[in-house]
This record gives structure tokens, sequence and C-alpha cells, in this order.
């Protein structure tokens, strides 16, 4: 029984895996035609139509979360709390992996497609190429490691709601927020969802297929 759960887990990671990679390269794909011209313009009209001043305020707040300083305090203060308080090693390097893996993929994505930023509406400036959108993978790989690596350790059915909503939610706003601003499409941002999703649900799979597996072999072992 323990076999068949851990195998099944493994099978549903790699599968959305999968299904990620195969959404990106579509999203690519039509990237490199300039087929998603009609719905960046038609997405990117919407959101900046809310345009105000207060909103813009909370839309940088959001993005500077997403930024490097945020993103790397929180993957800080997220390890300690899996190494010294939960005595999690194993989770601890799955975080630090999924982090800077993500890091590396999107300079690497950036430096194969070197898509120019959009030049619509620009309520801020930012330099670089726009597809995927990094804030878009970080906020993904951080808040979605985070809920699978703290799901277990939440005993309530509605803390572990909270926990989806919440992490969901950041994402979401993160990358609203780069469209909101004027520096990114929102096939940056889909992209980088993707890209992301990817990235981090293979490190599931290996993490529930060699981990858990010695981890059952060897209950005390960390």
């Amino acid at each position: 029984m323990i076999f068949e759960h851990v195998l099944k887990r493994v099978t549903y990671a790699l599968a959305i895996s999968f299904v990620c990679a195969v959404g990106f390269g579509g999203i690519a794909l039509l990237v490199g035609v300039n087929r998603m011209d009609a719905f960046d313009s038609a997405v990117i009209g919407f959101i900046q139509g809310m345009e105000s001043d207060s909103l813009t305020k909370v839309m940088k707040m959001f993005t500077w979360l997403g930024t490097g300083l945020p993103i790397a305090v929180l993957t800080v203060i997220v390890g300690w709390v899996l190494y010294s308080a939960l005595g999690h090693r194993r989770e601890l390097l799955l975080l630090g992996i999924a982090m800077a893996g993500s890091g590396l993929l999107n300079y690497l994505l950036k430096l194969a497609f070197q898509r120019a930023r959009p030049n619509i509406h620009r309520i801020m400036e930012v330099n670089g190429y726009s597809f995927p959108s990094g804030h878009s993978m970080a906020a993904f790989s951080l808040y979605a490691t985070i809920a699978y690596l703290l799901w277990r350790h939440i005993p309530s059915a509605s803390g572990r709601v909270i926990l989806i909503l919440v992490s969901s939610l950041f994402i979401l706003i993160i990358g609203i927020s780069r469209i909101y601003l004027g520096v990114h499409y929102p096939s940056d941002v889909i992209g980088g969802y993707l890209a992301s999703g990817c990235w981090v649900y293979a490190l599931v799979w290996a993490y529930t297929g060699f981990g858990r597996a010695s981890a059952v072999t060897y209950p005390g072992s960390r």
C-alpha cells in the first residue's frame, strides 16, 4: 500500500511536469511566430484599463515581493523553519534547488528567446529580455514549493485550504503586477508559470520517488 501511494504521487507529479512542458513549448512557439500579439494586447488593455494611483502602489508592492531580496529573505526564513524547527534537511535541499534552478532556467530561456519588453504603456522601467517572466517564475517556484513542503505539517483541512489560497494569490498577483506595470506581456507571465511548473513538479517527482522511498526504508533518517 505504501509503495502504491508513493508511485501514484510520483506519477501525478511527473504528469503535471510533462503537461507544463508541453504548454510552455506551445506558448514559446506562438511567441516565436508572433501569434500571441492579439491576445497580449487585449489582456494588457484590460488590466491597464484599471490603472489608478492606489492600484499602482499595490502593484508595485507585489512586484517588489517578486524581486531578489524579498524572495531570498523568504527562502531563508522558510529554510530555517524546515531545518531548525522541523529538522527536515531533505526538504531544505529541495527548496534551495527549486529556487536556484528556477533562476538559472529563467536566465537561459531569456537568452534563448531574447524577446523585447512591451512598449505599449510602461509604468516603470526595467532592463533585460521579456520572455519568460522572471518574477512569475520565482514566485511560482517559491510559493508552490513552500505550499508543497508545509502541506503535510498543517493538520486541519481549513489550514491547508488557506495555505493553497494564499500561495496561489501571491503567484497570481505578482504575475498580474508585471502586466499592469507594462514590463511583461501576458504570454511572458503564462510562460513563466509553465516553465516553473515543469521544473517544480519534476523536482517533486524526484523528491517523492527517491526521498520518500528512502524514508520508508529508513524511518529514522532525515
